[in-house]
């Protein structure tokens, strides 16, 4: 293929797949600033304009509470979320459609609407309570990260310190109890040891909804070249993220280099904004771009996400990688600031010589099969 076929080769490819981002979140801004989906704003990374654009037809928006925020509160914080959710899907219902299915993911792709789908980020929001995951469910969850930065009472966490050597039995509970509903299970942010614990108790494949490969960036948050493999072993799927310190092992070693500035930026945020995490992620994205333009950071490719395809591809199989951007939720790099630049991980892909199936599998295709694998898991 020549070089100047390829970008409507891309198009054309791109806006007849089923495009799936499995990790968005979006959620923070609809909840705290009361965010209209509908109107394009450049301060964030999402909305309806650049969803469609961008050519994406299905999104899991991420009801995700911060590690501080336990107990009851952190059950009402995701309720919050889901609630400003489903009235944005209601308000804009020519544009979204809620999906609880594979079923209906396709309908509202026949219906020309995106397809809004719900993941609870942090398995501390259901305050051990399995009635709660339940209820979660009923109203359109259709995964739970078992963890965010820090261990729950029955799950480790890849950035905190081991407090049980993986999943306890009630986790193990969690764990059968999600396959029971139909919940994909996320492994996204869990500790090594809870990875594995995981894979050898549930009966349906696992994802890691927002995580890229460890051999290229060794943060925890990433997966080793052996874990892929295991997670391909079970018929899951790794969705690589977007976030410069997992994409780029020198954006990561210099942001270590300037924790201390870091962590005086989000003391006074914290400050500024108080419980409003959509102001402050936004203002976290605005000192990464800034620092990378005085070059106290480096300046991050978009390329490196197809780096990171490329990669967990050769390891495990077109069949097990998809995509999750982790957008208005992390730091994004140059080229892929917003949902509208989706289309260009189509033309990566080509120019590396990817074949047109194996493009439409990693877009949204092997999502849509982990899906419709844990739910036929669910119902049987």
């Amino acid at each position: 293929m020549r070089a100047d076929e390829i970008s409507a080769r891309a198009r054309e490819i791109h806006f007849s797949s089923l495009v799936f981002d499995t990790h968005a979140d979006t959620p923070q801004r609809l909840f705290f600033d009361h965010f209209d989906l509908a109107t394009r704003d450049a301060e964030g990374c999402v909305d309806i304009p650049r969803l469609r654009e961008g050519g994406i037809g299905a999104v899991f928006f991420a009801l995700w509470v911060p590690v501080e925020v336990t107990g009851s509160a952190a059950t009402q914080r995701a309720r919050g979320l889901l609630d400003a959710t489903l009235k944005q899907i209601e308000i804009h219902q020519s544009d979204l459609a809620l999906a609880t299915s594979t079923e209906e993911v396709r309908t509202a792709r026949t219906q020309n609407k995106i397809a809004v789908l719900l993941g609870i980020e942090g398995g501390h929001a259901i305050n051990d309570d399995l009635a709660v995951l339940r209820e979660f469910q009923s109203r359109g969850a259709r995964y739970m990260t078992l963890t965010h930065n820090a261990a729950t009472e029955w799950a480790d966490s890849s950035n905190d310190a081991p407090r049980h050597n993986g999943l306890t039995d009630f986790g193990k509970q969690v764990i059968r109890e999600m396959n029971r509903l139909g919940m994909l299970v996320d492994i996204s942010h869990v500790s090594d040891s809870t990875f594995y614990d995981v894979l050898e108790t549930s009966r349906a494949p696992v994802i890691a909804s927002h995580s890229c490969c460890r051999a290229l960036c060794d943060a925890p948050r990433n997966l080793d070249d052996g874990m892929i493999k295991a997670l391909a072993s079970r018929g899951g799927v790794i969705h690589i993220t977007f976030h410069n310190s997992f994409l780029s092992q020198e954006y990561a070693n210099a942001s270590r280099a300037l924790a201390a500035e870091n962590d005086s930026r989000e003391e006074a945020a914290e400050e500024e904004f108080g419980e409003n995490e959509a102001r402050k992620l936004i203002a976290g994205q605005r000192w990464s771009d800034e620092s990378v333009r005085a070059g106290k950071l480096p300046r991050v490719s978009w390329e490196k996400i197809i780096d990171h395809i490329d990669h967990a591809a050769r390891i495990a199989g077109a069949d097990h990688v998809g995509i999750g951007s982790d957008f208005d939720g992390a730091f994004m790099p140059a080229g892929m600031e917003d949902a509208s630049k989706f289309p260009r991980l189509t033309e990566g892909l080509l120019r590396r010589g990817y074949g047109e199936a194996d493009i439409r599998k990693i877009l949204g295709e092997n999502t849509l099969r982990v899906l419709t694998d844990a739910e036929r898991i669910g119902s049987s």
